[in-house]
Formats: structure tokens, C-alpha cells, sequence
């Protein structure tokens, strides 16, 4: 999963759902103007494609007349990594079949869900530079090291602004020692720090991420269930059966 890749179109088909490993992905929206703005970012605790298991063969649910799920969001690929792909179909299937699977499954809806909400919330309500301080924590929370290799222009992107306020934010809290930026870099030298100049949205999304972490703990297996799905990564080492 190379980072810069799209994995599926707002509007498209959505034949495959995804787990991040050690890949980052971002769900975006997209006006009709072109403009974009990023509603939530997806690495190992979760997957991409929830529509997949909640279609229907109602075409007013968002699905085709044979039943085929249309995708809400484009998925981005923001780092390059590796995950799993499952068909779709399967993941459907799978939830039908296991209660445990479709439990993970609307637990993981629910935290992203809370995310997307949170994130909207604070792209209207707080100043730049603290949306760029969450935006950044989120993003490394999810990578799992302190350098990110991205373009102003990206941010500004994912943060639906202009590239100047990235700049100016940027610049203001390498200032204040917690970043350090150069071209195509930024990083972190002080998380504590850049915690600071963020807003309350970034604990807000860290703790509904801690609680499904605490659900997903290890269980009795169940008949029919596959490897539990939140936090199928272990050190960068996928435990998704393959199908």
C-alpha cells in the first residue's frame, strides 16, 4: 500500500475491504468543487470499507440493484505500508455468520463514527494550529514512529485550508521546539508538547480508540468466528485469516 494510492472512490464500487498493518489511511471527502478535507484516518486498530458489511440490495441503502456497496468516502493511502484485503462479499458473509465478527465490527463503525464526528466539530470550532496539532497526533498515534513524510500541500489538503495556514502553523510550533519541519518531513520532538497545543478533539478520539481497545480483548473463541479484528496488528505482524 503505497502512500499517495487510492484504494476506492467516493461514489465507486466498494469490492474490497482493508487492514492496515503498518500502511495509514485516510477517508476523505470531496466537493464538488474539487476541494477535499479528510473526515478520519485509519491505521492498525480498524479497516477500511465499513459500508462492505452494512449494504443491502436496496439501491436506496447505497447499494446497487445486484446488491453491490457503493463507497461513502475516497481512501487514501497518507503512508506506505502493508495490510490485508478481503473481498467485500466475505467480510459480509462473515459478519452474518459470527456474532463476534458483526460485534467488532458495529464496535469499530461506532469509534469511527465518533471520530468523523469529533474531527467535523473541530474543523469548525477550533483555530488551525490546534487542528494541526490533532491532526498530526492522530496520524502519528497510528504509524507508530515520530517522522512523517508529507507535503504541506497535503495537510492543507486533508485539513480542507490553504497551504500558507499549514505553513504559518507550522512554523509556530517548531517555534515553541515541539516539531521540526523541512521539505516533505515534519518531526515530532516533543509529543507532550504538541498535545498541549492541540484541542480537546484528540483526547476525545484517543479515548473512544482506548475503549475499543479494552473490548477487543481476548475472548472464548466462538463457532465460526475468525481472529478478533480490532488491533489485528502485533507488531507489525497481521493475525487476519486470509480469504
Amino acid at each position: 500500500m503505497l502512500a499517495g494510492n487510492t484504494l476506492h472512490n467516493s461514489g465507486g464500487t466498494l469490492s474490497h475491504v482493508y487492514f492496515p498493518t503498518t500502511a495509514v489511511v485516510s477517508l476523505v471527502t470531496t466537493m464538488l468543487d474539487g476541494s477535499t478535507v479528510e473526515v478520519a484516518a485509519v491505521g492498525p486498530e480498524g479497516m477500511v470499507g465499513v459500508d462492505a458489511f452494512m449494504g443491502s440490495s436496496n439501491a436506496k441503502d447505497g447499494t446497487t440493484a445486484s446488491g453491490t456497496v457503493t463507497a461513502q468516502n475516497t481512501a487514501l493511502v497518507m503512508r506506505s505500508g502493508h495490510g490485508y484485503r478481503m473481498s467485500a462479499q466475505s467480510i459480509a458473509n462473515q459478519a452474518k455468520r459470527s456474532e463476534r465478527v458483526m460485534h467488532h465490527l458495529l464496535n469499530y463503525t461506532r469509534t469511527l463514527f465518533s471520530q468523523m464526528s469529533q474531527t467535523s466539530a473541530c474543523n469548525r470550532h477550533h483555530s488551525l494550529d490546534q487542528q494541526l496539532a490533532r491532526w498530526l497526533l492522530v496520524h502519528l498515534e497510528r504509524q507508530g514512529d515520530d517522522e512523517l513524510n508529507i507535503t504541506q500541500e497535503r495537510i492543507a489538503s486533508m485539513l480542507g485550508v490553504r497551504r500558507e495556514g499549514v505553513t504559518t502553523g507550522a512554523m509556530r510550533l517548531q517555534k515553541a521546539g515541539v516539531i521540526r519541519y523541512g521539505r516533505g518531513q515534519i518531526s515530532v520532538l516533543d509529543k507532550d508538547g504538541l498535545e498541549v497545543h492541540s484541542c480537546e478533539c484528540h483526547a476525545v478520539i484517543r479515548g473512544a480508540y482506548e475503549r475499543l481497545s479494552r473490548d477487543a480483548a481476548p475472548q472464548a473463541p466462538l463457532s465460526g468466528a475468525v481472529s478478533p479484528l480490532p488491533g489485528h496488528s502485533q507488531n507489525g505482524v497481521g493475525r487476519l485469516s486470509s480469504y
